[in-house]
């Protein structure tokens, strides 16, 4: 998160920007619950946790416009602001991303997918000493999903059509079937608040690990335990601090000196200083986001699935791993998923560095010219230098790449998604399909490669409703070589997230794809002494 926001999709954006089974059988979620319905994971850490002590976060990601409703939540602190004080109905096993019970203790699907019904916790309070009911996790869904709403959420929640109690129960009906349902429903503007929250949003109540005592918008953060938590699993430091620290070199200074326990948004290039500071340990956590190119499939000359690939063969994406990236990542295969996802496409030949076959696809396209290709560090940290990289590489393939290098004010507005080959970034999305639905489905307002298949759409939508994993492993895995194969995306790289903590911090789990613990990070650790 960190450097990035998500507009009213949820999709995380750079800051500032406005552009841009899992069902499991209901016997075994029932079953889960009988641990609190939390993390197993960390419920099996917690006989080694001690308890006690004052947490300093030093973070990167606040600014003095942030406010407390969940619903306008953005970069890196108040993500974690919000799982400090709230919880949601599902989260996600950070071993495998798939959903787990929290305030909901089990679901169950219609044959179709297309309605739901969860079972909800009867023995959890607000901060504010009300019992929780199911009409509080309606008001709250209702007024996320509300057209009108300008909720983070509001993209997640559009096919509901209705939000009901019925007997006790939650019972949720779509559009049409949606087997992602549940996870969904972990997204991190979705805390459940009293009466929804509609008459104060921004008081911050809900029935998190701990309680919000004091909130400095762009400086500061105070929690305490709550010491009615209804779960055991979590909360060991009696009280946490989140300090806005948005300059690199400050956040740096501040856990080498012990001012601070743990920071986000590491630089690659200051790891190996981190690493000579005595009582500091990286922490480094593999996601879902990639930094990319990205090529118009209906505009010339990338219209030509030859040129196309003739660059993805001609990008040598070890040396964008190793020097842009300084190896905290992972290589990239012209699909946006990797096996931080669940159902994640197997067995699918890594394609490389090739000279000689981005020659022989280049010369079959027919192109006689320089390609001209739009960068800017504001696309991703190093931008600049991969697209020089891409270009060196091409050479030895005898293809001209022309860089030109844009200014960093007004790039997602004027060259992302509007010039036919550029540099982007996407971050990780809860799922495949909202993955897909969101860039590469034919009619997707952010389909930034142009990529429109009447036959990929339909997979998708199939897949978007199949219960069965088995077949919808499948379907994921024709869609991913189609987009490989015909596709406009250069991916070379997925990138890491690195953190860095005092040695005197335990606890730390690495969630499955997500930045500092998926939010959790301060719930989540201890003190060793």
């Amino acid at each position: 998160m960190s450097d990035f926001t998500r507009n009213t999709n949820g999709l995380i954006l750079p800051a500032g920007v406005n552009r841009r089974g899992f069902l499991g059988g209901t016997a075994a979620l029932g079953g889960l619950a009988a641990f609190g319905g939390g993390l197993l994971p960390q419920s099996a850490r917690a006989q080694e946790a001690k308890r006690g002590g004052h947490l300093k976060l030093g973070l990167k990601g606040g600014a003095t416009s942030d406010v407390l409703d969940p619903a306008s939540y953005s970069a890196s602190v108040l993500f974690v602001v919000g799982r400090l004080w709230g919880d949601t109905l599902v989260e996600s096993d950070p071993k495998t991303g798939a959903p787990l019970p929290a305030l909901a203790t089990s679901w169950e699907p219609s044959a179709d997918a297309s309605v739901w019904t969860f079972k909800i916790r009867s023995d959890v309070a607000f901060h504010d000493g009300s019992k929780m009911t199911v009409s509080d996790i309606v008001a709250t869904l209702k007024r996320h999903s509300d057209a009108n709403s300008k909720s983070g959420a509001l993209g997640l929640l559009s096919s509901i059509t209705a939000i009901e109690e019925k007997a006790g129960d939650l019972v949720l009906t779509l559009k049409e079937g949606n087997a992602d349902l549940p996870l969904m429903l972990t997204d991190y503007h979705l805390i459940i608040q009293p009466k929804g929250g509609v008459e104060n949003p921004a008081a911050a109540i809900g029935t998190g690990p701990y309680v919000l005592k004091s909130f400095e918008p762009g400086v500061r953060a105070t929690f305490e335990k709550n010491a009615s938590d209804w779960r055991s699993d979590r909360g060991y430091v009696e009280s946490v601090e989140i300090i806005v620290m948005n300059d690199a070199t400050a956040r740096i200074a501040a856990l080498s000196s012990g001012q601070v326990h743990f920071i986000n948004t590491v630089d690659p290039k200051t790891v190996p200083l981190l690493k000579r500071a005595p009582k500091v340990e990286i922490v480094r956590s593999s996601g879902k986001g990639f930094y990319s190119f990205l090529m118009h499939c209906d505009t010339a000359p990338f219209d030509n699935n030859d040129l196309r690939l003739a660059l993805k063969y001609a990008v040598d994406r070890q040396a964008i791993l190793d020097q842009v990236l300084g190896g905290f990542g992972a290589l990239g295969n012209d699909y946006p998923v990797n096996g931080n996802y669940a159902l994640a496409p197997e067995n699918i030949e890594q394609r490389m560095y090739d000279p000689d076959k981005a020659a022989f696809h280049f010369k079959k396209s027919g192109l006689d010219r320089p390609v001209l290709l739009r960068t800017s560090d504001a696309a991703f940290p190093g931008a600049v230098d991969a697209a020089i990289l891409f270009q060196e590489s091409a050479k030895k393939a005898g293809i001209e790449i022309e860089v030109k290098r844009e200014p960093e004010d007004g790039y997602w507005t004027n060259v992302w998604n509007a010039q036919p080959f550029c540099a982007s970034y996407w971050g990780g999305r809860p799922t495949q399909d909202s993955r897909y639905s969101t860039s590469y489905l034919s009619t997707a307002e952010w389909n930034d490669t142009r990529f429109k298949r009447e036959d990929f759409d339909k997979m998708l939508l199939e897949a978007r409703s199949e219960l069965d994993d088995t077949k919808r492993k499948a379907l994921y895995h024709s869609m991913a070589l189609m987009v490989r194969d015909e596709g406009g995306l250069i991916l070379p790289v997925f990138n890491d997230y690195i953190m860095a903590s005092s040695n005197t911090l335990k606890g730390f789990i690495d969630d499955i794809g997500n930045d500092m613990s998926n939010g959790y990070i301060g719930s989540r650790v201890w003190f060793d002494a």
